[in-house]
């Protein structure tokens, strides 16, 4: 006889995580199926573990200034092992955090795989369970290029268990992760290559992001490649050259990572018997209310190929349970307006459209508002990195549409000028809003035409 249950979860990364736990404190008796490390990326391979990195990489920097601010310090040796270690026993003690918090609100946790049988049924382990609701939330997994030789190089998942520091360094992918990684392994001494597929960094962000960080990146020595279509990688592990479609042989290089997106992780899910729609990139179909085609299964997250974020697959399981569990009928994300930050160096923070897409959208009605500046900090240093702010807005009463920053400050500042683009303030309100003298965010309520 199988067990019932009002929600099965299938993942136990943030999403599912957040909509188990939501599930359960509107009285649901909910079981999550998760067979690997809890917290999913995020956790163990991704923004945690990643924004340590980030914090390393900003120290060394710091040293390398302090000497402008009167220090008398020198930037040694780093000790990449202990990092490592401080970090991963960080992950380790989230880990117990999140099973406290499973029990606390009486979510029964099942660390084994699950398979859905049919309408209403999953298979957990070697054991049949029954709920009125399943949802998805089995996340993603980074991709790695069919090409041969392709196994020399590693994925962001291979950066996080690297013991040492290699020498040198090709990262292949213009997105999220080679701006993120690339600065790190610059800024604690690694000779670094990025090679592009295309002409820019951030390609699907605004223009302005992607001259910006080009410039920092070219300054701290990181070397930028345009046009790098990887073919194929040569040589063996430890000395991988990479050769690419037209001709060009960059390397040898001591580690190849390949950063060229995510895929979804809905293989061996027992969906296509279930009868639950795929997308082109195999990813779980799903309206606005994370509603499948098959009634009573649910999908949220990056499982879902939709806006691949964290606080995104947190937000929609939240939502999830509330609708399903506690009587909110209409509730669900927005997928609109959602703020991101790439944690480069500089951070850069953007929520909205981008002036591309708003002139797109909109065409002569957009208005904007940009402005460049040398951070305070940078007023005395030897290492000097301008930032730029550009607000993006429409319509007679100039009601922002975007905002976009990259500079020292941008991630921090960025959440609550999303609350206000969120709510819909213009350019009026911006203008009057009071100055917070010296930073990074008063250039976004002192921009001028």
């Amino acid at each position: 006889m199988a067990t019932r249950w009002d929600l099965i979860v299938i993942g136990g990364g943030s999403g599912g995580l957040a909509c188990a736990q939501r599930a359960a404190e509107h009285g649901a008796r909910v079981v999550l199926a998760e067979p690997g490390p809890i917290g999913g990326t995020c956790v163990n391979a991704g923004c945690v573990p990643k924004k340590l990195m980030y914090h390393a990489a900003e120290l060394a920097h710091g040293i390398a200034d302090a000497a402008d601010y009167g220090f008398d310090v020198a930037l040694g040796a780093h000790d990449w092992g202990a990092l490592k270690a401080r970090r991963d026993a960080y992950v380790r003690k989230l880990h117990g955090v999140y099973l406290e918090n499973l029990t606390k609100r009486g979510v029964t946790l099942l660390t084994e795989r699950a398979r859905i049988a049919g309408p209403g049924r999953v298979v957990i382990g070697t054991q049949e369970q029954a709920a009125g609701r399943i949802v998805i939330a089995s996340g993603g997994h980074p991709l790695v290029p069919a090409i041969p030789g392709a196994e020399l190089g590693i994925t962001s998942d291979g950066f996080f268990a690297l013991e040492r520091m290699p020498a040198t360094v090709a990262i292949v992918g213009s997105g999220y992760v080679a701006a993120e990684l690339s600065g790190v392994f610059a800024a604690l001494g690694a000779k670094v290559t990025v090679l592009m597929r295309h002409d820019r960094m951030l390609r699907s962000f605004d223009g302005m992001l992607s001259r910006r960080l080009m410039a920092a990146m070219t300054a701290d020595g990181i070397e930028l490649v345009a046009d790098a279509v990887p073919a194929a990688v040569s040589g063996r592990a430890g000395t991988a050259t990479v050769e690419l479609a037209d001709g060009r042989r960059p390397g040898p290089f001591e580690c190849l990572i390949w950063a060229v997106g995510r895929t979804p992780n809905a293989a061996g899910l027992g969906l296509e018997a279930a009868g639950v729609a795929l997308g082109g990139a195999g990813e779980i179909v799903t309206d606005l209310r994370q509603d499948t085609n098959v009634a009573g299964i649910h999908a949220i997250g990056d499982v879902t190929g939709r806006v691949a974020l964290t606080p995104v697959a947190i937000a929609a399981g939240r939502r999830l349970a509330d609708r399903l569990f506690g009587g909110e009928a209409d509730r669900h994300l927005e997928y609109r307006n959602i703020p991101t930050v790439i944690f480069s160096h500089p951070p850069i923070g953007t929520v909205g459209l981008s002036e591309e897409e708003a002139r797109a959208q909109f065409g002569d009605r957009v208005a904007v508002f940009q402005g460049d500046f040398m951070p305070l900090y940078h007023g005395i240093t030897e290492r000097r990195r301008r930032a730029e702010v550009k607000l993006v807005a429409t319509g007679p009463d100039r009601r922002v549409v975007g905002l976009h920053a990259i500079g020292m400050g941008a991630d921090e500042m960025l959440q609550g000028f999303a609350v206000a683009i969120r709510m819909g303030a213009t350019k009026a309100d911006f203008d009057d809003t009071v100055a917070i003298h010296p930073t990074t965010a008063e250039e976004v309520v002192t921009l001028r035409g």
